[in-house]
């Protein structure tokens, strides 16, 4: 009896492989796994029947440039797409937004290279670094957005940040609700993200 092969699953049909480099808000500092970010976004992205990977990339405490340092080994061969969510860490410790943007450059253009699509996650500066480093911080983020074509979410913390209720009691990493809150607004901008990385 000639048993025939399995037919290969087509492209369409396949999870993409969606890769989400951050620091400590990607991780899920104080959180579980299955509360931090990748694997909310993961779940709410299954139920509208979308079928994805979200690997958890997050290294707690990373700058913009720790990104750039680990970019190959954090973003395998097999990446389909990744959600690059970096530089609260430098303005809390008040890099020159030159190098913040030096390195977050980098990284979009090496996974331009690689043809990989981008979600680009803003950020914001505290307001107590003073109006000439938070112009030049925040102005990054949409400037490269714009340079290199990114899906672009332009505050990754929009309607957690300042909430004290949906923050830990260090006011800056969210809880599990207000984690819950960010992967709701950013939904369709992650679906975009799937969108074009199926389309490659």
């Amino acid at each position: 009896m000639i048993v025939a092969a399995p037919a290969a699953t087509p492209a369409a049909d396949r999870p993409v492989n969606i890769v989400a480099l951050g620091d400590s808000l990607t991780a899920g500092f104080g959180l579980g796994a299955n509360d931090a970010f990748p694997a909310k976004l993961e779940r709410a992205l299954a139920a509208k029947g979308i079928a994805v990977t979200v690997a958890n990339a997050g290294v707690s405490g990373d700058t913009s440039s720790g990104g750039l340092a680990r970019l190959d080994w954090s973003v395998p061969p097999d990446t389909d797409a990744v959600i690059l969510e970096l530089g609260g860490n430098d303005a809390l410790r008040g890099i020159d937004p030159t190098v913040t943007r030096q390195a977050l450059d980098g990284i979009l253009r090496a996974l331009a290279q690689r043809n990989i699509p981008v979600l680009f996650c803003g950020m914001l500066s505290p307001r107590n670094l003073g109006v000439e480093y938070a112009h030049t911080f925040d102005a990054i983020f949409p400037d490269l957005a714009k340079t290199y074509g990114a899906v672009f979410y332009p505050f990754f913390l929009d309607g957690v940040a300042g909430d004290l209720k949906l923050n830990q009691r260090d006011g800056l990493h969210p809880t599990a609700a207000g984690v819950d809150v960010i992967v709701a607004r950013i939904l369709p901008k992650a679906e975009e993200l799937v969108a074009r990385a199926r389309a490659k």
